[in-house]
């Protein structure tokens, strides 16, 4: 929000002393560049309706670059179409289309380098390989587009929004598809990943790495190749964000990997492979959560410690959790199992004998994975419940002794 504000700030102070500056075809400026060029801080360059096949336009100026309705830039399938450097700049109504592709160099359809004080809002981005490439850019809002990619291969399609080494940005309300990730950080500090879509996109909703003190909010990413994965950071607020539909053979809700001091907390997970798979993943609080009709919902591997997964709801899920140690330092409370047998005397709400959450057959699929033929056969759920009954394979202190039995609304 103070990236919103500073930025609107600005363009007030610019609007004291702006003119406009039409760009048509029946304009005396025919083509964006030429309009530009003659703008000075403060302008408005107002581009009319048309298409119009300008590759490589660079802006530097503080000036409002306004599309109208139908207002086209095409890059031909061969150009960058927009480059953007300075501060000050408002890029707003425009359609851009038909970015080119490199193999050796990431072409975007909007290239924002070396910037602040940016407002990127109500654009469309169509048939791009990178859509907005973002590179040392602060205090700027990326807000309202609507972005689509090729949607061929990891190799050949970029990403979304793709930003590297900010600092105070927001990306917020944006729905994007058909890029190989749909939003990508890596080294972004002090951000925030507000109320976008990020879907059918070929590997993943959001890739997030070596980025700190960054949060996610009210966020849905779904149908996704992969999921969502956070890796090599710390201090990360994730909540109220939806993980839905995210199938495959290594495809989860979030894959978190070497993340430390983080926030999880009033999400939901519904029908992924995975819900939540956590690689040397330390001091997580993982709380109010909904994990439902997942084929794992949580695998906390062995190298994980110092988490606490409280007051999430599982039910529905193939498996509630999985590992791959004998060893938990990890605590489980107060959580709902839809699978919990116990018993409430009296009726406290908390069930009155532990509940472990990881099952025989779970620990044998960790460690031959084609046993998964063997799933709802008659032995294995008489083993699960011999196992239940005299605990031995299983890891005996991932327990949760005060497992609720109703579900907890959020």
């Amino acid at each position: 929000m103070k990236q919103l504000l500073t930025i609107v700030f600005l363009f007030g102070f610019q609007a004291l002393f702006a003119r406009t500056i039409t760009v048509g075809p029946k304009e005396t400026f025919t083509t964006v560049r030429s309009a530009i060029e003659a703008a000075a801080t403060g302008d408005t360059v107002l581009v009319k309706r048309g298409i119009y096949k300008e590759s490589n336009i660079i802006l530097t100026k503080s000036i409002f670059l306004i599309g109208e309705e139908g207002a086209v830039l095409d890059g031909e399938d061969k150009h960058e179409i927009l480059t953007v450097s300075g501060e000050a700049i408002l890029i707003k109504g425009l359609t851009f289309q038909n970015s080119g592709y490199s193999s050796m160099n990431d072409y975007a359809s909007l290239k924002l380098i070396d910037a602040r004080y940016i407002l990127v809002e109500n654009n469309i981005f169509k048939h791009a390989y990178f859509s907005i490439h973002v590179a040392n850019v602060t205090s700027s809002v990326i807000q309202n587009n609507s972005i689509a990619g090729y949607t061929k291969t990891e190799q050949t399609s970029g990403n979304g929004i793709h930003l590297w080494k900010c600092d105070d940005m927001l990306v917020k309300n944006n729905d994007i598809q058909g890029h190989r990730d749909g939003i990508y950080f890596e080294f972004v500090t002090n951000s925030v990943i507000e109320k976008n879509n990020s879907h059918n996109n070929i590997r993943y909703g959001l890739h997030f790495m070596f980025s700190n003190n960054d949060g996610y909010i009210e966020n849905t990413f779904k149908d996704n190749g992969a999921g969502v994965a956070v890796m090599y950071s710390h201090h990360v607020l994730m909540h109220s964000n939806h993980f839905e539909h995210n199938w495959g053979s290594s495809a989860y809700g979030i894959l978190l990997k070497e993340i430390n001091d983080a926030q999880i907390y009033n999400n939901t997970f519904d029908e992924n492979t995975i819900g939540i798979l956590m690689e040397s993943t330390n001091r997580i609080n993982l709380v109010s959560n909904t994990f439902q009709s997942n084929g794992w919902a949580l695998r906390i591997q062995a190298s994980c410690s110092d988490n606490t997964v409280v007051s999430n709801s599982f039910f529905a899920n193939t498996f509630d959790v999985a590992t791959n140690g004998s060893l938990s330092l990890n605590l489980f409370a107060k959580n709902y199992w839809d699978k919990y047998e116990g018993y409430d005397l009296n009726r406290d709400g908390v069930g009155d004998i532990a509940y472990h959450p990881v099952s025989m057959y779970s620990m044998v699929i960790e460690q031959n994975p084609n046993a998964v033929i063997l799933m709802r056969s008659f032995m294995v759920t008489l083993l699960d419940k011999a196992e239940k009954a005299i605990p031995s394979l299983t890891p005996e202190n991932m327990v949760d002794e005060s497992p609720v039995m109703k579900m907890i609304k959020r």
